[in-house]
């Protein structure tokens, strides 16, 4: 019968007098030929309903929340009719929806049967609001050079030529090495351009261009330079790194010139002087909310290397599920990832009836970090303790003090108890064996351990937590996450890694600035203050470079809102350095964006929300403020891969 029953959720969000957070209409259709009775809807939505005990409700009766999960029922009796509907209305809401995907991800109806059926959902409607469609949130463009070249180096003077070779090919000679860089990048280019012409050949090519190779330490770490004249290219590179980079700017001006003759065209002669304007240039992804398989992760990691950037930030762990297999503990791969009606963890934020799963096996980590490698990208493993540890707490749940009440706190996101308690010391035996694994297969001296968003009551109520704070004598909760990550970097460096992690780290009294490197995201001006505390700081501001954030006011828009409003820009012109003085300018170690994926449900939620934000901070972390031109970019961008 599940199979057979169709439904559909349309969902509105309407203003209440003197309720700013208003409140959801929701209207269930029945467009099957079967009459309902003793049913349950459930749907997963970011705009959470507030006060479980005494919810504000008409015409439904609250069944149960975890964090963005929501069931209710209809009234006592209520019969839904085939071609009837049910309309019911949710206040109490934590925030007022202020765009189309604040409201319901996705839904689901248990029958009376225990069976449950999916129901269709669209986009959060308007009511008593101008709905209207976003503007256009990339100009034209104009270039004043024409040369397809993104991020722009930091120096070029070139002279446009006519026409452009058919592809550029190393001159006789070259080494195993630079061959192989060659190779790379051609590869790299036909994933991303599965129909573009090949820019790179390893054998001489008609009406092709000979490029010249030349190693040269004196450049420095990634830099190069390329010499144009009518016989050939002559480039020279520091060291493989600016190999690759140069290789990937000659493979961008030819397509450039190839697919956009009018704009774009390759220089017949000139200079290209470059080097990276920060070290640190980072993409960050979300693997917990929505599971990405192996080829999207690695479809990623092409992007970064064609627009330069050199480090992956792999979010492996959070709430929602844990996705790095670790052999100590097969259930965290088991129990900590199945969402589902009847899963131990419940659905959310998309999820609907039927189950949904996915991790990275062991020798699938292998293989993306080796991708990565080739392409010159670090990759940096996250996994996100003590706090957003649902999926790990659901999975071993002996890391859970017995005494403390179930519900005794929530998380900024809703999750009843979602924290690992640093007085249990089987929390540290279990870390400890999960960064013995990691440290097998992750290559990077960083290991991010999180430590973000620990509500303020948290282990407040625990036995154990209580007793610990009398023996150390701790205070409150961020004095007990400043002891509990204090142990984690000692953990570390046992191993031979150091620290990473978010903000939050330095909370009551942090730990060992020395080698600890953390991510600025709350606000800008919170990268100046890790840097006097003497972090190393890579800035990602919500404000600018999360890109989950909406980039228009417009209702239409997509996104979340949370830290404002973010049009593409904004996210260019963002200085991240602007605040720090001269003396603190070394702290600040580069940029990185941020992919929460909350709302990227689809291939094409994430192509428009990423493009062309992705690309903007990539030019913002090679390319030197002064050489930095709005129009040209917006020009430029559209030759971008997509995801």
């Amino acid at each position: 019968m599940a199979n057979e029953v169709q439904f559909r959720l349309e969902n509105a969000w309407h203003p209440v007098e003197g309720d700013d957070c208003g409140a959801f209409v929701f209207t269930l259709v029945n467009l099957s030929d079967v009459a309902l009775a003793d049913f349950k809807l459930a749907y997963t939505s970011l705009t959470r309903l507030k006060d479980v005990q005494e919810p504000i409700l008409e015409n439904a009766v609250f069944l149960k929340r975890n964090a963005n999960f929501h069931q209710f029922a209809p009234p006592a009796g209520f019969v839904l009719q085939p071609g009837a509907s049910w309309t019911f209305r949710v206040g109490g809401l934590w925030r007022p929806a202020k765009h189309r995907t604040d409201g319901a991800k996705s839904a689901y109806i248990t029958l009376s049967t225990g069976q449950h059926t999916a129901v269709a959902v669209a986009d959060l409607m308007l009511g008593g609001g101008d709905s209207a469609p976003p503007p256009a949130l990339l100009p034209k463009g104009k270039v004043s050079q024409p040369f397809a070249m993104l991020p722009w180096p930091a120096s070029a003077e070139l002279v446009p030529g006519e026409g452009f070779p058919v592809a550029l090919y190393p001159t006789e000679g070259a080494s195993l090495v630079e061959l192989r860089a060659v190779e790379n990048v051609l590869r790299l280019f036909c994933r991303l351009f599965a129909v573009g012409h090949a820019p790179l050949s390893l054998a001489p090519v008609h009406q092709g261009r000979a490029i010249t190779l030349k190693s040269d330490e004196a450049l420095g770490v990634s830099a190069y330079r390329l010499d144009f004249a009518g016989d050939g290219i002559t480039l020279a590179y520091g060291d493989v790194a600016g190999l690759q980079y140069a290789l990937t700017l000659l493979a961008q001006m030819l397509h450039g010139a190839r697919t956009q003759p009018d704009t774009f065209r390759f220089p017949a002669s000139g200079v290209v002087a470059d080097k990276p304007r920060y070290g640190w240039r980072g993409c960050h992804l979300d693997v917990s909310r929505q599971f990405f398989p192996v080829a999207d992760v690695k479809r990623l990691i092409d992007i970064l290397a064609w627009f330069r950037m050199n480090t992956f930030h792999w979010h492996l762990s959070d709430d929602e599920a844990w996705r790095l297999e670790i052999k100590a503990f097969p259930q965290l791969t088991t129990l900590g990832v199945l969402r589902g009606p009847d899963e131990p963890l419940l659905p959310q934020l998309g999820n609907g009836a039927e189950p949904v799963g996915g991790f990275y096996a062991q020798d699938e980590v292998r293989d993306i970090v080796a991708h990565a490698a080739a392409l010159q990208v670090e990759v940096v493993p996250e996994i996100d303790v003590p706090g957003h540890s649902t999926a790990m707490l659901v999975a071993l749940p002996e890391l859970v003090d017995g005494q403390e009440a179930p519900d005794s706190y929530r998380s900024v996101q809703g999750y009843p108890n979602n924290a690992l308690n640093p007085a249990i010391e089987y929390t540290y035996e279990v870390l400890g064996k999960v960064f013995d694994e990691m440290v097998e297969l992750f290559p990077s001296m960083l290991i991010h351990i999180g430590g973000d968003e620990v509500a303020a009551n948290t282990w407040m109520a625990s036995p154990l937590a209580k007793k610990l704070m009398e023996q150390e004598g701790i205070e409150g909760t961020f004095g007990l996450q400043s002891y509990f990550m204090k142990r984690i970097q000692k953990m570390l460096a046992e191993r031979g890694r150091k620290l990473a992690g978010w903000d939050e780290v330095s909370h009551g009294g942090g730990v060992d600035p020395k080698g600890t490197v953390l991510m600025a995201w709350q606000k800008p001006e919170v990268g100046l203050e890790l840097a006097e505390q003497g972090y190393d700081v890579v800035m990602t501001p919500g404000q600018a470079y999360y890109l989950d954030m909406v980039q228009d006011e417009a209702f239409q828009e997509p996104g979340a809102s949370w830290a404002g409003t973010v049009p593409p820009k904004h996210t260019y012109a963002y200085e991240a350095v602007a605040e720090f003085p001269t003396e603190l300018a070394a702290r600040m170690r580069g940029v990185q964006a941020c992919i929460w994926c909350e709302h990227f449900l689809t291939r094409d939620y994430f192509n428009h929300l990423v493009f062309p934000r992705l690309p903007a901070i990539a030019e913002a972390a090679w390319t030197p403020k002064e050489n930095k031109d709005w129009l040209r970019f917006a020009a430029t961008v559209r030759l971008s891969p997509r995801y």
